[in-house]
């Protein structure tokens, strides 16, 4: 056990710390788009220039330049718009720093991964442990200049990283790339600079509890209308009391009971609206933050079972196991498609989640034990660089939304998350349980197989089968199993009792007979009634 790298602890994983909720803004007219294009455009535009201010700041931001900027930002809008504003860039420019960082971590894992391979001679063998030299000069070559390359990259992230220097582009810059490859975005000019102004805009505002239904600047009132106040520049264009617009009715279909509660009462609600370019809607989408819910011991977790998943390119394999980590039924497989658009992702993912959920509803279980999975370290190219699909696949599992969206949706229907280990999940479950569970009507995979380690090991148990059997026969003379059930498990030692209530022999209620058990008649098991005795006079030879 030496050579293998140690576990990490199961654990529960925490829920979700907010909620969002969205829905169509309807029956705009013609003045009411109008309004909110030229909202969105003067906000959107000092969101940027704030945004460029706190880049230029770097490290010597201080409390005191924040008010600065915000006492320049209320000039043009107001004080509460102001606050969202620099709030906004903070948030931005703070992601910004956290993606520098991995950045910087992708980086110097591959010059790690290249420069031992590049000093040892070519064609050598590798290792289990390690990677030998490359296999001819050529690719020895290519694989030095990008070594080199690779540290030209990281000294210069580095110098912005020491400098506080960020790059952020307000609108994304994946869209601002699609700029010059319009023609494979199956996008014309007008239609692209339609998507890069409306992300660029901002239409959002902060909640504030106390105040009314939870927000000053963007507000919905019960009844569904909903109200603006304009920047000072726009007062104009208001078309009710103290610079305000307001818009035509919304209601929310997807929880709309606890966001009306929630305003009634007059707790902080956030909003946001945003236009859909390509559907030509508006949407407004609402926020707010949970209490922070301690979740449920590991060990009630585990009281009613568990159901293991294993997370694969096109499917969700699962296995429900009860308490003692024995499978139960057979396995269960969710698919989805993870080609084509986000939206169609995204669709994907929640579907067969949301049938392994009703399943696991259905299955009387507390929780679902899932691989903690991260591939950011077996994703690169220096790893992996002749297994180009198979670094594809990586990355095409969304690992992180997968995570976030699944202890979402379970949160809601009473369902803990249990994080486990990946390390060897697939190996050992494919070696200790494919094989016993395969029968000529159930079709095992390594998949399934490793849905049953996942599991067994959210519940504590190990993932093999039995371990240390007794040394002598099969009896328990020298113990019981170390994975057998433990001494406060009931009934563990006695004879399976008959599954009706009937007098003994006599016939079932479904006119069947069930076999009572039999005693044994095995020689070693008969009573000793004779005494053996050598023949004195026997040859032996």
């Amino acid at each position: 056990m030496g050579g293998l790298r140690k576990m990490a602890v199961p654990f529960v994983a925490p829920g979700p710390a907010g909620v969002a909720i969205r829905d169509r803004l309807k029956h705009l007219t013609p003045q009411d788009e109008k309004v909110l294009r030229a909202v969105g455009e003067h906000q959107g535009a000092l969101a940027s220039r704030d945004l460029r201010a706190r880049c230029a700041d770097g490290h010597d931001h201080s409390t005191d330049a924040w008010a600065a900027r915000k006492r320049e930002l209320t000039k043009e809008s107001s004080s509460r718009i102001a606050g969202a504003i620099t709030k906004a860039t903070h948030d931005q420019w703070a992601l910004a720093r956290r993606g520098q960082a991995a950045h910087i971590q992708t980086l110097a894992a591959g010059i790690r991964t290249l420069r031992p391979r590049l000093s040892l001679p070519v064609g050598e063998k590798g290792t289990k442990r390690a990677a030998g030299g490359y296999h001819s000069r050529g690719e020895w070559f290519r694989k030095s200049r990008r070594l080199a390359a690779l540290e030209d990259r990281h000294a210069a992230a580095v110098a912005d990283w020491q400098a506080g220097r960020v790059r952020v582009v307000r609108g994304g810059k994946r869209l601002l790339n699609t700029r010059h490859h319009l023609t494979q975005a199956r996008l014309t000019e007008d239609q692209w600079r339609q998507r890069w102004e409306a992300e660029r805009w901002f239409l959002a505002a902060d909640g504030e509890s106390g105040k009314r239904f939870g927000n000053e600047t963007i507000r919905v009132t019960p009844d569904g209308e909903v109200s603006i106040r304009l920047p000072a520049p726009l007062a104009h264009l208001a078309n009710a009391r103290h610079g305000r617009y307001t818009l035509t009715g919304i209601a929310f279909a997807h929880r709309g009971a606890e966001w009306a509660d929630r305003i009634t009462a007059h707790r902080a609600v956030a909003y946001r609206i945003h236009l859909d370019t390509g559907r030509g809607r508006w949407y407004l989408t609402a926020s707010w933050q949970r209490p922070a819910v301690r979740t449920v011991p590991l060990e009630t977790a585990r009281a009613r079972g568990m159901i293991g998943v294993d997370t694969n390119a096109d499917h969700f394999a699962a296995y429900r196991l009860d308490v003692h980590g024995n499978p139960v039924g057979g396995p269960h497989r969710f698919p989805y498609d993870l080609t084509g658009t986000a939206g169609h992702r995204d669709a994907q993912i929640r579907h067969a989640l949301t049938r392994l959920i009703n399943w696991a509803k259905s299955a009387a279980v507390a929780a679902i034990g899932i691989e903690n999975l991260d591939f950011t370290a077996e994703k690169t190219r220096e790893k992996h660089g002749r297994r180009k699909r198979f670094r594809q696949l990586l990355s095409g599992i969304p690992t992180g939304k997968l995570k976030a969206r699944l202890v979402s949706m379970a949160a809601e229907q009473g369902l803990a998350i249990v994080a486990v280990d990946p390390a060897y999940t697939s190996l050992w479950g494919a070696q200790h349980w494919q094989k016993p569970l395969t029968t000529p009507h159930r079709k095992m995979s390594r998949h399934d197989a490793a849905g049953i380690a996942i599991g067994r090991r959210a519940l504590g148990h190990p993932i093999r089968r039995r371990t240390a059997p007794p040394p002598h026969d099969r009896s328990d003379r020298a113990g019981h199993r170390t994975a057998q059930a433990g001494p406060d498990a009931r009934g563990r030692e006695g004879t399976r009792p008959p599954t009706t209530d009937r007098p003994p022999g006599g016939p079932s209620p479904s006119g069947k007979r069930k076999r009572e058990p039999s005693a044994s008649n095995t020689v070693r098991d008969a009573p000793r009634t004779q005494q053996w005795v050598q023949d004195s006079l026997m040859r032996t030879g």
